[in-house]
């Protein structure tokens, strides 16, 4: 094995591990903790928002010298189009990401399948009865847009060479509780493709049919967030050269 293969193994394998701990996040927050207060404590909205956006900030501070902490096919692409990352490495990176969300989501279902039972859905992102508060299809895209490309525009802003690298972060993971606050209700809360597949797969059906919108609208979110950036003048290599 040649030392770039071995450099390409350590990034794929912090990218199986960190998206792995924010799907875990996910189903942890949404599946259990979420649950009444008289089941497991009820953290409610806020405790999953939180569960997810501390995950992040945990894996990208752990992961962040090793990969570049992406854990999402939007943010690979995002990071893609705001040129900060090699078009070689973006289909090595997504299909690892969807591996290890999808191995999180397995290993919650088969937690679940020894204890009360799986929670309706098993936190798939949805829309129309779906959908959390029984929003259209078009209003979960629109979220879906909007949010992920809030989220990228704070994702390469933090990261710029300008900015103070120690709180990226901090910074990144901050805005993904916000956005989750926001979105939660409407769609579930996707801005990333792997984590919606994740759940998707074990819960099958409705939720297969729909995830097509939950890749679509994130990558359409992670472009428009790094065009925004290219405006502002946040993004380019010599950002991290």
């Amino acid at each position: 094995m040649n030392w770039r293969s071995s450099v390409m193994l350590r990034k794929l394998g912090a990218e199986f591990v960190g998206t792995f701990a924010l799907v875990s996040a996910v189903c942890g927050g949404a599946l259990v903790s979420y649950a009444p207060v008289e089941w497991y404590g009820g953290s409610g909205l806020l405790g999953v928002a939180f569960a997810v956006g501390l995950s992040v900030v945990c894996m990208a501070y752990a992961f962040g010298n090793v990969s570049g902490a992406h854990f999402n096919p939007s943010v690979t692409i995002g990071l893609w189009a705001a040129k900060r990352f090699p078009t070689s490495d973006v289909i090595p990176y997504i299909i690892v990401q969807v591996i290890g969300g999808t191995a999180a989501a397995l290993v919650f279902w088969t937690i679940l399948a020894h204890g009360p039972g799986d929670p309706p859905g098993f936190a798939s992102n949805g829309y129309g009865e779906h959908s959390n508060g029984g929003f259209s299809e078009i209003a979960v895209a629109i979220t879906e847009i909007t949010v992920t490309a809030l989220f990228l525009i704070v994702i390469i802003g933090a990261t710029s060479k300008k900015a103070p690298a120690a709180l990226a972060p901090l910074a990144i993971g901050l805005m993904l509780s916000c956005m989750h606050i926001i979105a939660i209700p409407i769609s579930g809360a996707s801005l990333n493709p792997a984590r919606s597949t994740a759940t998707a797969v074990v819960n099958g059906g409705w939720a297969l049919d729909q995830l097509w919108l939950f890749w679509l609208a994130p990558i359409v979110g992670a472009l428009i967030g790094a065009a925004v950036c290219w405006i502002i003048g946040t993004c380019g290599r010599e950002e991290t050269d």
